[in-house]
């Protein structure tokens, strides 16, 4: 490499061929949920980072929209769980007081034999005023999650068990059927056939773990009593205070005033501020070598030409297929097993009807008219039976305030998915006309004839990834065949959750300033002094 020159905003190299390289300690590649929660947790910690995001903007696939008609709606991630985690990082970040949540009593719905059933909100209302499930299935479903034979059974030796089958042993056919095949694919798109029940649904496998005959209901109280006494301890207290003291009641969903995307948005001002310019957006990488130093140097096509960053720490948050490509030189078998991962194809379409459209005695609509809900799952059952394809849509003008003008409902419809993969070759006016004919069936009035308001549609090629069977064995292989100081992450590998990819980003930031502190020994002294001096440069 070429020589270090040092200035007031930073480190410049100029590499071998002319083009300039700036030395830090970390390289965040990618903006979304993950990259963005990483790279502010590690600015926080101290570390020198640079946040390079390959689009024009930043967020990666955080994407809301407003239209001049007052609709504000989400194309990618639509909403989160509120944790302390994602409250303190919205502390942390000044936007606070721009977290709206959704009402907690607001009914979630399953479509089934033609018709809307709300899920029940307390356990009494399972038993006696949920009419989907059956007595028998009832009767099966609570013998079997207290854990009672022949109800429950022991899981099988040796084999890793599919959604469907650990659901089917604990609470029988029919629960499954109506109530956890919609849920699987409202949450991954997924065939629970496929997806395997310790890696897409870790916190219900822990249940059977910790029960003491293998039960989900002693496996529950047995959670409950860990999670307090974790909350309650003074270390829980002193590092999400904050978090904690923003946390609305139990079952409320989460937003922000202006979408999802305000996080990544004020991730970007927060690592810009003061004239650090540690947010790249329109950087896209190239390739990335690793020398015998241990530094890592990544190559990208910018505005303004190539750039290139060298660190001793590199984390790419990119979806698994979009990673493999820039493994070949620092990590090429690590890059072919994240081929194995797959992402089926989801398109995420959001329209608009009058509320006079809607069937006034559907469940979910209230007296005025409107809609009062989450949404509604369709089981796949369900789906065949009736004709419609939707996996499910989010009702999003009863979630949040503003989000629809008066008079209209505004419907965020997801569909596809590994069970409907014909979606990812359907051209955008038949998938609106396919969405617009399910919302008829399930929400409008017969006969209602009226024009609907098309939105928005984004159809996602490689959308969710799918924690197969397998997937966990992959991501133990990949992690070996990673050299040190290369960092991979994204919801492949930390969970699919919005707060699954902020709680990454605190953990990860934390393993790499660990890592870094490690390294300082065995880097020469005089290129991590520089590139822990100040500011990073601005890129020219």
């Amino acid at each position: 490499m070429g020589s270090f020159a040092r200035s007031k905003r930073g480190v410049r190299v100029q590499a071998g061929e002319g083009v300039p390289m700036e030395e830090v300690e970390a390289v965040v590649v990618g903006s979304g949920v993950s990259g963005s929660s990483l790279a502010f947790h590690l600015k926080q910690s101290g570390v020198n980072v640079v946040c390079a995001e390959a689009n024009s903007r930043v967020g990666g696939n955080l994407i809301s929209k407003k239209n001049e008609e007052g609709f504000q709606w989400e194309e990618g991630p639509n909403t989160f769980q509120p944790t302390p985690q994602i409250m303190r990082f919205a502390h942390d970040l000044g936007i606070a007081n721009d977290l709206v949540f959704a009402n907690p009593t607001l009914p979630r719905l399953v479509f089934w034999d033609d018709k809307l059933w709300p899920l029940p909100m307390k356990p009494q209302d399972a038993v006696f005023n949920f009419g989907l499930i059956s007595w028998p299935g009832k009767i099966r479903a609570g013998l079997g999650a207290m854990g009672i034979p022949p109800f429950y059974q022991p899981p099988p030796e040796g084999k890793e068990e599919s959604i469907e089958e650990f659901v089917t042993r604990h609470l029988g056919e029919e629960t499954f059927t109506k109530v956890i095949d919609p849920f699987v694919s409202g949450v991954y798109a997924g065939d629970p056939k496929k997806l395997a029940i310790r890696g897409a649904l870790k916190k219900i496998y822990a249940l059977e773990q910790l029960s003491f005959n293998g039960g989900f209901i002693p496996g529950a109280a047995v959670r409950i009593k860990q999670k307090k006494e974790e909350e309650d301890s003074e270390q829980f207290k002193k590092e999400w205070r904050e978090g904690v003291d923003l946390m609305p009641p139990g079952g409320a969903l989460g937003s922000f005033r202006d979408g999802l995307i305000q996080m990544a948005e004020a991730t970007e001002k927060a690592l810009n501020q003061d004239g650090q310019n540690r947010m790249r957006v329109g950087w896209k990488l190239k390739e990335i070598e690793k020398d015998d130093q241990g530094m890592y140097t990544a190559l990208f096509d910018t505005p303004s030409g190539e750039r290139g960053l060298r660190a001793p720490a590199l984390s790419i948050t990119a979806p698994a297929h979009r990673a493999k490509p820039f493994l070949q030189k620092v990590a090429p078998d690590a890059g072919e097993l994240l081929e194995k991962i797959y992402y089926p194809p989801v398109a995420s379409v959001t329209l608009a009807y009058p509320t006079s459209a809607l069937k006034p005695e559907a469940p979910g609509v209230s007296e005025t008219g409107k809609l009062q809900g989450f949404g509604h799952l369709i089981p796949r059952k369900a789906a065949a039976k009736a004709g419609v394809r939707t996996l499910g849509t989010i009702w999003s003008s009863s979630l949040f305030p503003y989000r629809a003008p008066e008079g209209y409902e505004m419907l965020l419809c997801y569909i596809g998915g590994s069970r409907d993969v014909a979606i990812g070759k359907m051209d955008e006016e038949e998938i609106y006309k396919q969405c617009d004919q399910d919302i008829r069936k399930v929400l409008l009035k017969d006969g209602w004839d009226g024009e609907v308001k098309k939105l928005g549609i984004r159809v996602w090629p490689t959308a969710i990834p799918q924690y197969e069977k397998g997937h966990l064995d992959v991501l133990e292989n990949i992690q070996k065949n990673c050299p040190s100081g290369l960092f991979l992450g994204g919801n492949y590998k930390t969970g699919v959750a919005f707060g699954d990819c902020v709680d990454f980003g605190i953990q990860e930031a934390k393993k790499i300033s660990s890592y870094l502190k490690k390294k300082v020994a065995a880097i020469p002294a005089g290129e991590l002094a520089t590139a822990k001096a100040g500011k990073v440069a601005t890129a020219a």
